[in-house]
């Protein structure tokens, strides 16, 4: 009886150390590539200008890069520009709250 219990309890460690079957979700690594991301560049700018750069010559690029975020996902190009807008309608002092805001709503999402 006692080797009985004992065999059982080897077996039931043996259930937790190994799992409980070899099947499961198998680990994959997905690999993001970002140069065909058109938010690649508005990000980076924003995110520039939400640790206190100025304006600068990029405003410039602002229609372009909105039309390039528009082709893949029209809402986000559409925040996309009233976003900038706003942060080059702002006074200097706000447009780091403006920018850390609309990086935020351009993140992806997974969902």
């Amino acid at each position: 009886m006692f080797w009985q219990r004992g065999w059982l309890a080897c077996g039931c460690l043996m259930v937790v150390l190994l799992g409980c079957g070899s099947g499961g979700i198998p680990e994959q690594r997905i690999e993001v590539k970002t140069a065909n991301d058109p938010l690649l560049m508005p990000r980076s700018i924003l995110q520039r200008y939400s640790e206190g750069q100025a304006l600068g010559s990029e405003v410039s690029n602002f229609p372009n890069m909105v039309e390039n975020v528009r082709k893949t996902d029209k809402a986000r190009g559409d925040l996309l520009e009233a976003g900038l807008k706003e942060i080059q309608d702002a006074p200097a002092a706000k447009r780091k709250v403006l920018a850390k805001e609309l990086l935020a709503k351009l993140q992806p999402s997974m969902t």
